[in-house]
């Protein structure tokens, strides 16, 4: 996953509210079959798909390109690799596509989320992800595309470059150099050594150039009134380090207390930590300029906003038709965010550093300040559903 996500800054495996004390051992199959009469009741009716619910209008036909986005990728070279060793039996490349088709004919089809429901109830046969609990409870959180001000040239106000991979990075010597090795303590002295003159781009910001890396992809608003958009080129070989977890560690927060707008408002009222935290993490991400695509997830399809989610790849089948139960947050008359209840068939899209195990999702809420904000306060809990054409 190459956007800004609350686990990926935070690095924690569960949202940060005390869901889950500790991680269970992870059952070696991380979905189970469940019959429709063990389904909460509603489950199964989206009601985004047509009506007006939370002020938003249906996104019936953003669905519909969510699942195009699966089938692309599920004709792809990297789809059939990817499922040749996939562990949960019945699940296979071939019935996810014919199962995404028949879905797909069926929305159409579909006058009411009444209608879809019963069809779906009757041709589809549901796995449950087993979840943090091995009881099917799954921690939800948020990420977004954020947007940034940067410059194509460096000035007093825009100091921050973001780097383009150099040719030889495969050729490196392992271990590779850290972060502090290659940019310095305080993020300005990558220019002087091995990433000389491979200067992308400049942001203004310290914190926002680390969030650029962790997302892995950006959108820019640059000084001379043009877009610019990044994406993930490459990085060194070392292990994504949280800051939070560090934040945490030394006191500061505790996990409780902890979201992206509280770290971001630590940052701004002690900028002098910056150089004590950031080279914590001693991987380093590079990037090249993607000339306005859409953002993408590690599918190499683009996402969707409320209907692309990250899973574990290594547990959940890529590309597949899910439902989600849980509670996303959406902006009322007054503008202030509330949690409402939904239920919504979601593609199975991307993953992330911090999404492991059975019992994590994060959902992709879109792109700019509001996605961001309701991405800050996205955590939750609620279950996980894959549908498949039953076998006849």
């Amino acid at each position: 996953m190459f956007f800004l996500t609350l686990p990926l800054l935070l690095g924690c495996t569960a949202a940060t509210t005390p869901l889950t004390a500790a991680t269970p051992p992870v059952d070696p199959l991380p979905l189970k079959v469940v019959s429709t009469d063990q389904l909460p009741k509603g489950l199964a009716k989206d009601q985004q798909l047509w009506n007006k619910v939370n002020g938003q209008k249906g996104d019936y036909k953003a669905l519909l390109t969510a699942i195009d986005h699966s089938l692309e990728y599920l004709g792809t070279d990297k789809a059939q690799k990817d499922y040749q060793d996939y562990k949960v039996p019945g699940i296979t490349r071939d019935r996810v596509s014919r199962s995404l088709r028949r879905f797909r004919q069926l929305v159409v089809q579909a006058k009411s989320p009444q209608a879809l429901e019963t069809a779906v109830k009757k041709e589809f046969q549901f796995y449950q992800s087993i979840g943090n609990d091995q009881k099917g409870n799954v921690d939800f959180t948020g990420y977004y595309e954020a947007t940034y001000p940067a410059s194509r040239q460096p000035t007093t106000e825009f100091r921050y470059p973001l780097y383009q991979a150099p040719a030889d990075l495969k050729a490196w010597p392992k271990p590779h150099p850290t972060r502090a090795e290659l940019e310095g303590a305080d993020g300005l002295q990558a220019s002087q050594g091995p990433l000389k003159g491979l200067e992308l781009v400049w942001l203004r910001d310290r914190i926002q150039a680390f969030l650029v890396q962790v997302q892995g992809s950006a959108r820019l608003g640059l000084t001379d009134g043009t877009e610019m958009t990044v994406g993930y080129a490459g990085k060194t070989a070392h292990p994504y380090t949280s800051i939070g977890k560090a934040l945490i560690a030394d006191g500061k927060f505790t996990l409780e207390e902890l979201s992206l707008p509280v770290v971001l408002q630590y940052f701004e009222e002690n900028p002098q930590d910056l150089d004590l935290y950031i080279p914590k993490n001693k991987s380093f991400v590079f990037f090249q300029e993607t000339f306005g695509s859409p953002p993408m997830g590690n599918l190499n399809v683009p996402v969707t906003d409320e209907r692309s989610i990250a899973t574990d790849k290594s547990l959940m089948p890529p590309g597949a038709l899910a439902l989600i139960q849980t509670n996303l947050p959406y902006y009322n008359a007054s503008q202030t965010l509330e949690f409402k209840d939904v239920s919504r068939f979601v593609l199975d899209h991307d993953t992330g550093s911090a999404i492991k195990g059975p019992g994590r999702v994060d959902i992709f809420m879109g792109t700019g300040a509001k996605a961001k904000e309701r991405a800050g306060v996205m955590t939750g809990s609620g279950q996980l559903y894959y549908l498949l054409l039953k076998d006849n």
